[in-house]
């Protein structure tokens, strides 16, 4: 992952277990996102691959498996419908980036929701680890998902025009908007970002708006008290 969270990043989202009433199940989940059942048992494969890979890639935070449908899928899910609509009207659907994949929250949520829901998203993972780039090749594999993989840096990547540039536990705003400029910079509408963060947003859209300018839009997360989403458009370089 490119660059990987720092320990205090992942104690501000790997702390909301503990107030979490009871973990959600998958048919919980299926209730809150309305997903169809084939939709479901794609995510329930994917489940199972991050359980029986986690101990060996150490994929994500081992407390936050307590409560798996909550803390990623659902964590994931709540972007779904942040998506521009102007992307989804598209002929070819949405292109997304997911910067840091990982594990792969939120990129393979989303685009399987995408496909559940008839929609044709064309999501970009990116992911500089070799070992788990392997992993998201291999649930994509097993579940069907429509996702191109990118094992490199992102500031590698020659940059292509997107939709929605998307990211979770990646790195603080200011430095996810110096890695992605090129993308930013191309012509053309610029990409919306949409970020899952924690109780240091402020603290970091702070530090961002020194170098950048933007729109910003928070929402509470439903997965955690202190957490949000920031949905950021029309930025652009100071």
């Amino acid at each position: 992952m490119e660059p990987p969270p720092s320990s205090g990043a992942r104690a501000e989202r790997g702390d909301l277990a503990a107030r979490d009433p009871a973990p959600l199940t998958a048919e919980e989940f299926a209730a809150q996102t309305n997903v169809s059942r084939e939709t479901l048992a794609r995510l329930k494969i994917y489940a199972a691959l991050l359980v029986k890979f986690q101990k060996a890639l150490n994929l994500v935070g081992p407390g936050t498996l307590a409560d798996p449908w909550r803390r990623h899928f659902l964590d994931s899910a709540q972007l779904f419908p942040l998506i521009p609509s102007s992307a989804l009207d598209g002929g070819e659907g949405a292109i997304i980036l997911d910067l840091g994949s990982g594990a792969g929250f939120p990129g393979v949520v989303l685009a399987l929701m995408g496909a559940g829901a008839g929609t044709t998203f064309r999501v970009h993972l990116v992911e500089a680890d070799s070992r788990k780039a392997t992993f998201l090749k291999e649930v994509a594999r097993r579940t069907d998902c429509p996702v191109t993989i990118h094992n490199l840096r992102l500031e590698a990547m020659e940059p292509f025009p997107v939709d929605v540039i998307c990211a979770r536990a990646f790195a603080p705003i200011a430095r996810i908007l110096g890695v992605s400029g090129h993308f930013l910079a191309l012509p053309g509408p610029r990409p919306v970002l949409l970020l899952l963060k924690g109780r240091r947003a402020t603290e970091e859209l702070t530090a961002a708006r020194k170098g950048w300018k933007m729109h910003v839009e928070i929402t509470p997360s439903i997965t955690g008290a202190d957490a949000m989403v920031l949905r950021l458009r029309d930025i652009a370089r100071e």
